[in-house]
């Protein structure tokens, strides 16, 4: 029970502490822990909970309110996982010395290059039943829910980091095979066919996986070295941050008849892109890694140990 005081016209419930901190307490716990067959909170199931437990007798937007204090949100969730590679420091650390100029300790040469690629793989082509309708006044645009599927393509795609050159391909799958077609695409043209070195930062894609690929680079272009993100770690990769706006400049809504559409959309917009690109804002440096680490390890289990 809570008592109640009055500030000029509104009167407000004050409740012990002890009440509030259950409350918060409840909120940071997963609802099977109380056999509740729910993934997560929400206000009103949080507020019948503790009501139902007379752990309290609070509103639900007083509960609100104690939780927006904290800024505990148990209705909200995001994804993690731990680093399973175990070299994942050494690797990823390695890509963002590049990113800064530096490789093995040596700043870069001017004629050294650092290049970020990968695939955006299995983009459908959509055809509307009824054109899109542009936006008008009070309204936004209207695009049909049902459509025609025209099959899928594949848009591989390579960006100089810190000279915002992009190259782009469309081809009707990933592989070894396209994927060579796109390095071609950069190393047989200037500056990166007379450059000292071309580091390609690639994820673990079977286009380009494994000692084999580092193998068939050098065979091919004995100026270019492939370099590996740890695996589960594309977001360190820069082409991505490109694809997510060819996802959002591009790609959406949807709405391609045919495969030819869709590919000369892209390519369009690559072109398009080419004439406004400039090198991304990287702020997540090799020191913010370290520390990134340091927090994972402190909570990863420790092993247990036997008492003499």
């Amino acid at each position: 029970m809570g008592l109640r005081i009055k500030r000029g016209r509104v009167a407000r419930a004050v409740f012990p502490p002890e009440q509030v901190a259950e409350v918060k307490a409840i909120a940071c716990e997963l609802p099977r822990t109380h056999e509740l067959p729910l993934s997560r909170f929400s206000r009103v199931e949080l507020h019948r909970l503790v009501i139902e437990r007379g752990v309290t007798e609070a509103s639900a937007s007083t509960i609100w309110r104690w939780l927006h204090e904290d800024a505990i949100k148990p209705w909200q969730t995001r994804s993690w996982i731990f680093p399973r590679d175990p070299d994942f420091a050494p690797k990823a650390g390695r890509v963002l010395d590049l990113y800064a100029r530096v490789f093995e300790g040596k700043r870069l040469r001017p004629d050294e290059y650092v290049i970020s690629a990968d695939e955006k793989t299995q983009l459908q082509a959509l055809g509307r039943h009824h054109e899109t309708v542009p936006p008008g006044a009070g309204r936004p645009g209207l695009v049909e829910f049902e459509y025609l599927r025209g099959g899928t393509l594949a848009y591989l795609a390579a960006w100089d980091i810190h000279h915002a050159n992009l190259f782009d391909r469309v081809e009707q799958t990933t592989g070894i095979v396209p994927f060579g077609r796109l390095v071609d695409q950069v190393m047989k043209v200037e500056p990166y066919r007379s450059a000292r070195t071309v580091y390609w930062v690639v994820d673990n894609g079977s286009s380009h996986a494994g000692k084999t690929s580092i193998q068939r680079m050098a065979d091919a272009y004995p100026n270019a070295k492939l370099i590996h993100l740890p695996v589960h770690a594309s977001w360190l990769n820069q082409i991505e941050i490109y694809f997510s706006i060819v996802q959002r400049k591009a790609l959406t809504p949807n709405d391609f008849a045919t495969l030819p559409q869709l590919a000369t959309h892209l390519m369009d917009f690559g072109q398009h892109y080419r004439t406004i690109a400039t090198p991304f804002e990287w702020t997540f440096t090799h020191a913010k890694l370290d520390s990134v680490i340091e927090k994972i390890t402190r909570h990863e289990p420790q092993p247990l140990t036997l008492a003499a």
